[in-house]
């Protein structure tokens, strides 16, 4: 062959190849035929947290948190611990360093109890709650949250209620009948989570006992709902925690059906995401990102980060820095840093 023929032969392979190749990255990254390309997502390190008590000796001894639910963090930056003993709301400067606690006598001593699957019916909710001595202190401690005012909101799952308090802990409203189980606009079923859209409106996961979404407004009058129990779109098996992101859409983890479920401000479902687990607690970062449990998704569900070590999450918060803190049922706190 003449050798400029075999040159020109070998340029145009090489052309096409090029081609195919730029071909294939443009389908990669417009996400037509795989996910985009990423950035390394950032790392995070454990960090021991809070600081230990100390005995009467002088040495360091731990927290004796019992079964905690969940953290929030405020608007001085402050972290507030919800576990389920006796002083079940108790408050650390970032560092670590205790600084109050409060909410004897507040959380009810009920303790959802899951029905056994025998008994379980497609129409009839999987969790109930046992009262008195087989309860426990504070039992009923489900969620905390902080909305952007610096008001704190505390879920009493098995009391069937949710109180606001200003930053001090004063109680300024209340969702809910104490000690009432029902449906409608003044009463839920062993609710488990708020959270707060960027106009003010509030969002309640009714979740252990009703399977629904309840909609309110910032001053706690009643606007929708929506839900029932089930698997198809906007069914829940056990709508456990929610969070709402900047164009306030709403991300609600469907823990029993093991995905998250996505839906307008009104309640109307656009996507879910499967194959999540049974993920519990949710967090929304200032960046744009949940926290899922133990992962770091976008939002588009898309994993972009992992924490080392972590549990399953009851519960889950993010300060201002972008700090993680996971609550975990074992008796823990753990603390996530950049």
């Amino acid at each position: 062959m003449d050798s400029s023929l075999g040159i020109r032969a070998l340029s145009m392979r090489l052309a096409c190849a090029i081609v195919i190749t730029s071909f294939l990255a443009a389908q990669t990254t417009s996400g037509q035929s795989g996910p985009a390309t990423r950035a390394p997502a950032p790392g995070y390190k454990l960090v021991e947290w809070p600081v230990p008590a100390t005995s009467a000796a002088g040495f360091a001894a731990p927290w004796n948190f019992i079964q905690v639910s969940a953290v929030a963090v405020t608007s001085k930056g402050t972290v507030l611990v919800l576990h389920r003993g006796a002083h079940p709301i108790m408050e650390f400067d970032p560092g670590g360093k205790f600084l109050r606690s409060w909410g004897d006598g507040l959380i009810s001593e009920g303790k959802v109890a899951a029905i056994p699957q025998a008994n379980w019916a497609p129409d009839r909710a999987r969790y109930s709650a046992v009262y008195g001595p087989p309860g426990c202190t504070s039992c009923g401690a489900h969620s905390v949250r902080v909305d952007p005012q610096g008001n704190i909101w505390v879920v009493d799952a098995a009391g069937h209620v949710i109180y606001k308090m200003d930053p001090a802990g004063k109680e300024t409203m209340r969702l809910g009948t104490r000690g009432a189980a029902g449906a409608g606009a003044a009463h839920f079923t062993l609710p488990t989570d708020i959270a707060f859209a960027p106009n003010g409106d509030l969002y309640v996961t009714d979740g252990y006992g009703a399977a629904r979404i309840v909609k309110f407004s910032r001053d706690g009058k009643f606007l929708l709902e929506w839900g029932k129990r089930g698997t198809g779109p906007g069914e829940f098996g056990l709508p456990h925690n929610l969070v709402i992101d900047g164009q306030g859409r709403v991300y609600v983890t469907d823990r029993d059906n093991q995905r998250i479920q996505v839906f307008d401000p009104n309640g109307k479902f656009l996507t879910e995401w499967k194959g999540t687990g049974g993920v519990s607690g949710l967090a929304m970062t200032k960046d744009g990102h949940i926290v899922t449990g133990a992962v770091l998704r976008d939002l588009n569900g898309t994993i972009v980060a992992k924490f080392p070590e972590a549990g399953s999450a009851h519960g889950a918060a993010v300060d201002d820095r972008g700090n993680i803190y996971l609550a975990q049922l074992s008796g823990v706190v753990q603390k996530y840093v950049r």
